[in-house]
């Protein structure tokens, strides 16, 4: 459902109204209908749901005259406040459609009246706490300057926010509301992400082998499939209160030999897929100013001294190079990967006169270029140019500024050694999302204060800018956002910080998953047990106090008391709101407060982790720089800020914009149109890198003789 224009909320508002009337009518009507308190409890939503409208119509309509002073241009509309809108208005939608088919079927013979009554429940609770959203929207556009996003000198403010999304109740936008925001092809596959989540966090911990603590998953999944109430709240407590291992460990499950191998099916084929282990030896570059003069790059040594870096070159058509005894030394495969004098029926190309280097997502602190793999191939095969990904050591064993050093180091290093890439790098571009979005700014930050040749563009899809917990219109999603909650993001940017964490070397290639070897018998048992716990977990709503029936029955109660405009939903001694709400509206509480350790750390405002504060000096410079963003996804705002602060110092760089996906939507390239078209954009502009005009600054770019006699010179890191 899209608004055509942004003057469709009127049209919005004034329909919501009409329905909730008819609905209304029918159920106070003479109709000898028989769902008596069914009927009482829709009545009382409707009106809610029409207090709810009236009182934010005109705040709609103030956000509607001003949002596009936040734009960053005429043509690039999107930022926090227009998302705030799109989001309400979606909600509104939702509600006005479900309040159709009950108009439409309430006497019909097969009208479920229970569960139309709960979905229209949770699409209230939702509403109201949208409305709370949209008033702290208020307060930021009143505290902050003209046309900003971020209170970045506001403590206050940024911490009246993280209270509030503390204890607001956010367990409804997980259960019957859970992803009414985006694509209508993508929310089944986000429900599968929260069910398979609840149901590995309620058996995480256990001492289980891998493929037993997966079958116990399943098996314990069908009680969240058939109670959306359980899985919005058990989905609420795992994302504010389990730890950073928790997280690690499911978002590691992308690496399973199960996964990989489907997106292997699903995706390219390629003549080229394996891991490097470049070792640790001081690089020798030319200056970019001269390139008769060198400077040297150090090997990573932060946290724990040198150390290798490991790669994955991956490309659609075997080059000149990648068969190279010296870089199959480097392979970690064992065996090691079949060269071209092993397949002679494969035609060897010439080298590319492009590289690409990517380095990959996952908050710092998960996943690997195994995870991402699945685009990378797309990539290779459409650009036709070879793919290095980066594996980074990951947080908290491996806080900044590891990732960065060693991300940094394999750029020097594929400049060095782009012959055996299959490459020439007359041209190279960095590509990454999200974290890797961020290492892909301040790689070419730190190139800059190096002196050495500065890569010639720039594909940052939703990069993370802003590492800090201050407060904007789209970072307020982060109460909605299946795949972005706060707590979860804090997380990760504590742990990239450094924060309460002792370093440990990782070893590499040690995964969640490394106990899947068990055998037959042993898992025989654990999907034994497993069954046998699914069992019970039917039976034990029904039992415990704070089950199922008594979630629903505490909802109702709570929505209940909403009417009455009283504040008895979960109080706590220390969650008493700090924001002045209008008089006789609260949002609803949560019994299950989350627990945000502040992002004070100073590392945290440091410009080579939060580029969005560099000072203008380290950042001009920079190649031309091409952000794809998502309007639904809670950076929004930084990819907005930062396109802003590049153009106001004269930098090269453009905004893209997509409607209706989430966060990380390259890894969902597959799954719906939408996600397909925001995949080809990002390419199209790392395409634009690639095509782009000669005559680029000599900081960016080494002239052609002298690129391809370093590329063929020897170099003591092989």
């Amino acid at each position: 459902m899209r608004l055509a224009s942004d003057m469709d909320y009127k049209v919005v508002f004034a329909t919501l109204e009409t329905v909730c009337e008819e609905n209304i009518a029918i159920m106070c009507g003479p109709s000898d209908s028989a769902y008596g308190a069914v009927a009482k409890r829709l009545v009382t939503c409707l009106r809610q749901i029409q207090e709810h409208g009236r009182a934010l119509e005109p705040v709609i309509a103030s956000f509607t005259t001003v949002f596009h002073h936040y734009d960053f241009d005429a043509q690039t509309p999107g930022n926090g406040y227009r998302t705030l809108v799109k989001v309400l208005l979606s909600c509104l939608l939702h509600i006005i459609h479900k309040g159709r088919y009950i108009a439409s079927n309430y006497n019909g013979a097969f009208f479920r009246a229970e569960h139309n009554a709960s979905e229209m429940e949770a699409y209230c609770s939702a509403l109201c706490q949208l409305r709370a959203l949209l008033h702290l929207a208020q307060q930021l556009i009143n505290d902050n300057d003209y046309g900003q996003l971020y209170s970045l000198q506001d403590g206050d403010l940024s911490s009246r926010f993280v209270q509030e999304y503390s204890s607001m109740h956010k367990a409804c936008f997980y259960g019957r509301c859970l992803g009414f925001q985006y694509s209508p092809t993508l929310r089944p596959f986000l429900q599968t992400v929260v069910i398979s989540m609840v149901s590995y966090g309620e058996t995480y911990g256990k001492h289980q082998s891998g493929f037993g603590l997966a079958a116990l998953s399943l098996l314990t999944s069908g009680k969240y499939v058939i109670d959306p109430e359980l899985r919005g709240a058990e989905f609420e407590r795992i994302t504010q209160n389990l730890d950073m291992q928790f997280w690690k460990s499911f978002w590691n499950l992308t690496e399973s030999g199960l996964i990989t191998g489907f997106n292997r099916i699903a995706s390219c084929p390629v003549q080229v897929n394996f891991t490097l282990t470049v070792p640790p030896v001081t690089l020798s570059l030319p200056l970019a100013s001269d390139p008769n003069l060198t400077t040297t790059v150090s090997p990573p040594i932060a946290h724990w001294g040198p150390g290798p870096v490991h790669m994955r070159l991956i490309s659609h058509e075997l080059r000149e190079g990648q068969e190279s005894e010296e870089l199959l030394a480097l392979s970690r495969t064992d065996p090691p990967p079949i060269s071209a004098a092993h397949l002679p029926w494969v035609q060897k190309q010439p080298r590319s006169p492009w590289l690409l280097i990517h380095f990959h997502g996952g908050g710092f602190v998960a996943q690997t270029s195994k995870s991402h793999e699945n685009y990378l191939r797309n990539w290779s095969k459409e650009l036709n140019v070879p793919v290095l990904s980066v594996d980074y050591s990951l947080s908290p064993e491996a806080p900044f500024p590891r990732a960065l050093e060693e991300c940094f180091y394999a750029y020097c290093w594929a400049l060095n050694n782009c012959h055996l890439l299959g490459s020439t790098a007359e041209r190279v571009c960095l590509a990454g999302d999200s974290a890797g979005g961020n290492l892909c700014i301040t790689v070419s930050m730190k190139a800059i204060t190096s002196g050495i040749r500065v890569p010639d563009g720039i594909m940052a899809a939703y990069p993370a800018t802003l590492l800090t917990t201050d407060a904007s219109p789209s970072r307020l999603l982060t109460l909605i956002d299946p795949l972005l909650p706060l707590g979860v993001l804090a997380k990760c940017v504590n742990a990239y910080a450094g924060v309460d964490c002792q370093t440990v070397r990782p070893a590499f290639g040690s995964g969640s998953l490394s106990a899947l070897g068990r055998d037959t018998a042993v898992l025989l048992n654990d999907l034994t047990q497993g069954a046998s716990n699914w069992i019970q977990s039917f039976l034990e709503p029904m039992r415990a106090p704070g089950g199922a029936r008594s979630l629903s029955l505490m909802q109702r109660k709570s929505q209940s008391n909403e009417t009455q405009r009283t504040s008895t939903h979960t109080s706590t001694p220390n969650c008493g709101s700090q924001v002045d709400y209008p008089d006789g509206f609260e949002p609803l509480r949560s019994e299950c407060l989350a627990v945000i350790s502040p992002t004070s750390c100073p590392i945290i405002k440091n410009p080579f982790v939060s580029p969005l504060l560099a000072p203008n000096n380290q950042l001009r410079g920079l190649p031309p720089v091409h952000i794809v963003a998502s309007a639904l996804d809670a950076l929004l705002d930084d990819s907005v800020m930062f396109a802003k602060k590049l153009r106001d110092m004269g930098q090269p760089v453009s905004l893209t914009v997509v409607e209706d996906l989430p966060h990380g939507f390259l890894s969902l390239s597959q799954l719906a149109k939408e996600t397909e078209v925001a995949a080809s954009i990002c390419v199209e502009q790392m395409r634009k890198i690639f095509q782009q005009e000669n005559g680029t600054p000599a900081l960016r770019k080494r002239p052609k003789q002298r690129s391809e006699e370093t590329c063929q010179s020897s170099n003591p890191s092989g």
